[in-house]
């Protein structure tokens, strides 16, 4: 197999992409065969194995650099089985890894590493917040919308028609379906919820402008 064969910048950018999305974004499915009947179609099955594994370490873990490998910045912050995504790299911490990475026997090429590099900075952001998702036990907010209202139903028919403050709310787990909860805030609640979230911001403000 040719060298440029497994270089080509499209064809390995796809791949990432691939695997993100097999990974970390709940996309389950993408074989190694579509892969590379996709991307690298003259490449044989028992090279582009091999191939695959090291960018799925590269990207996910599973087998990556050792700490001896990275030229004395942050010696400790990479262990065996992790990788740009498990370490959270910011962009210092790549560019130390994917060159320690070009010059490992076994490794990539600086056409590869730029790539990967490429790749990381763009898509850095929502990978983070995927693996955080998938790290939450509990429901998390997904969205929220509110209207203003006139109250239809009441004990009392003075406050009929008086306003009132509906929420919605979006909660749900990584992996399941959204459940929506409803709620309803006259006039006093919205002013006791107002002076509460006043309170902490200066709380917040107060803590900023403290010397350390």
């Amino acid at each position: 197999m040719a060298a440029g064969e497994l270089e080509g910048g499209k064809p390995l950018n796809g791949l990432l992409n691939a695997l993100a999305q097999d990974t970390f974004h709940g996309h389950p499915g993408i074989t190694e065969e579509l892969l590379r009947s996709q991307l690298y179609p003259e490449v044989p099955p028992e090279e582009f194995r091999p191939f695959l594994a090291k960018m799925r370490g590269i990207l996910k873990g599973g087998g990556g650099m050792g700490a001896k490998d990275v030229a004395g910045q942050k010696v400790n912050i990479w262990a065996e089985n992790q990788s740009i995504a498990s370490a959270d790299m910011d962009f210092n911490q790549l560019e130390a890894f994917l060159t320690a990475q070009t010059k490992k026997q076994g490794g990539i090429t600086s056409d590869q590493a730029a790539v990967i590099s490429k790749f990381w900075k763009s898509h850095k952001t929502k990978i983070r917040e995927s693996l955080m998702n998938q790290s939450r036990w509990n429901s998390g907010l997904r969205g929220l919308s509110w209207r203003v209202d006139g109250k239809s139903q009441s004990r009392h028919s003075a406050q009929i028609h008086t306003p009132v403050a509906i929420i919605e709310l979006e909660l749900g787990k990584y992996g399941q379906e959204s459940e929506f909860l409803c709620l309803e805030f006259d006039e006093v609640k919205v002013n006791q919820i107002l002076k509460t979230l006043s309170e902490v911001e200066e709380s917040i403000s107060t803590l900023i402008s403290q010397p350390n």
